[in-house]
This record gives structure tokens, C-alpha cells and sequence, in this order.
């Protein structure tokens, strides 16, 4: 069999077909992806040089990685972005009702406030 197999508007990925907005789905990716991308704009804002930067950005993302349900199948860290992240992206794919995406869009929506203004008032380019 194909890997991708397209029927109408959704596609079938290893077995999965997606009940849920392709445009809600990709929205959720995009806010998931700036959300994260912040985080590490903020370390890298905040640490004196890119050796501590590294340094920073391992200590926030493994553990958020491993406990986020992303790897394994319990979701120990109940408001850690990524998370959220995963929560939102679940719900965009399988169609949830949107009243069950309001805290992790704003979660990950603050993260992202926040984080950017880090980065943007500590970054200095050198």
C-alpha cells in the first residue's frame, strides 16, 4: 500500500484520517510552532553566549518533549506548552468541539506574548 492515500479533502497517513478542519489543524500547528520558537528566542534573548543558550533551551524542551504526551502516552505536565500544544492539535484533527481549545490557545497564546517580549528586550546581536 501507499503511505498517502488521498480521498476528497482528507488524506490517510499511516492508517489515520483526520475528522477535523485541515485549516484548524494547520492554524494550531502555526500558533504550536511560535509558541515553541519563542521559548527558545527568549533563552537565547536571556543567556550571555550560544554555549548557555544550548544549555537553556535542553533544560526546557527534553523535559517538556518527554512529559508532553508527544513521546510517551502520559500527559504528566499539565500546563507546559507543548502540551497544550498537543491537546490543540489532537482536538483540531479530530473534530472536538472548540469550547475544549480555549485553554491551550490562551496557554500557548501567553506563552508566546511573553516569550517574545523576552527575546525582543534581551536580545542583542554581538
Amino acid at each position: 500500500g501507499s503511505l498517502v492515500l488521498v480521498y476528497g479533502t482528507s488524506a490517510v497517513f499511516f492508517g489515520f484520517r483526520m475528522q477535523g478542519s485541515a485549516a484548524a489543524f494547520i492554524l494550531s500547528y502555526l500558533l504550536v510552532m511560535l509558541s515553541m520558537f519563542s521559548i527558545g528566542l527568549a533563552a537565547g534573548g536571556l543567556a550571555p553566549d550560544t554555549k548557555t543558550a544550548g544549555i537553556i533551551a535542553s533544560i526546557l524542551y527534553f523535559p517538556m518533549l518527554i512529559f508532553s504526551g508527544a513521546t510517551l502516552h502520559a500527559e504528566a505536565a499539565g500546563l507546559m506548552p507543548l502540551t497544550q500544544g498537543i491537546k490543540l492539535l489532537k482536538a483540531a484533527a479530530l473534530g472536538q468541539p472548540t469550547d475544549q481549545v480555549w485553554l491551550p490557545v490562551l496557554i500557548l497564546g501567553a506563552v508566546f506574548i511573553l516569550c517574545s517580549g523576552i527575546a525582543l528586550r534581551f536580545f542583542r546581536w554581538e
